[in-house]
């Protein structure tokens, strides 16, 4: 299968329909539509070292969640540290492939996984941003204290720490959303959740709320989008089986 095949393929899986309107994704890099496919590297991000090591390893695509040219490419220069990506990809030959929030919304992408990963069930789709809801809302198999759910959090998303808000609520139904929450905490609320975790609130949405109507637990941005790599890893070999299909982690952001 060629890189242009497999990319129609993905992005018949994961529909642009499901995209919010401001979003840019799809095809973003591709020095050769005809290569065949044979080695994919996913990551939440094509960040330089990601790019190096698929070059180094014979890659032919990268597949990733967040878009590699987000805020345009306007100029193809190598002092630019966005530019100097594409050159090296198309240097390599290899074609990166991004899919951003229809991946979210999309039924088992983002939020789907990050709620398996913490184990909630009975999980429905919630929120107000983009054409379909993108978070989810599900139980937890027995109530938790939060400390004891921020901890469980931790572990299961492997994340080096979590930021916590305190309302003295217990925890058993959770709300999730990857990425950047603050915008749907109110839908949270709404719909009966006692817990919000995301991968980032901000500073003044969690001090605004201490107390308030809803736990916020912040768990990184990396950290709450990683697990959709397995969905990514999933499709690519559903659509071509035998191929190489390796995760590799992009975080660059320490806890120090």
């Amino acid at each position: 299968m060629t890189v242009l095949e497999f990319y129609e393929e993905l992005d018949r899986r994961i529909p642009r329909s499901l995209s919010c309107e401001w979003d840019r994704d799809g095809l973003m890099c591709c020095p050769d539509a005809d290569r065949q496919v044979k080695k994919v590297m996913i990551a939440l991000d094509a960040t330089k070292d990601v790019i190096a090591r698929a070059a180094s390893g014979g890659f032919d695509v990268i597949l990733t969640h967040h878009p590699v040219f987000f805020n345009g490419l306007h100029e193809v220069v190598c002092t630019d540290p966005v530019a100097k990506r594409a050159v090296d990809a198309v240097r390599a030959g290899i074609s990166i492939m991004c899919f951003h929030t229809r991946l979210d919304a999309l039924e088992g992408g983002v939020n789907d996984r990050l709620a398996a990963a913490l184990g909630l069930f009975d999980t429905t789709p919630f929120g107000r941003e983009g054409p379909v809801p993108m978070g989810r809302i599900g139980t937890l198999p027995r109530e938790l204290t939060l400390e004891a759910f921020a901890e469980h959090v931790k572990e299961k998303l492997h994340a080096p720490a979590v930021y916590v808000t305190n309302t003295d609520l217990y925890v058993r139904r959770v709300a999730v959303l990857g990425g950047e929450g603050k915008d749907e905490i109110g839908a949270a609320v709404e719909e009966g959740a006692d817990t919000f975790v995301s991968g980032r609130f901000g500073y003044h949405a969690m001090t605004d709320l201490a107390y308030g109507d809803i736990n916020l637990i912040e768990a990184g941005h990396f950290w709450t989008e990683q697990p959709v790599c397995y969905a990514l890893a999933d499709f690519a070999k559903e659509i071509l089986p035998g191929v190489t299909a390796e995760i590799v982690n992009s975080n660059i952001i320490n806890v120090i």
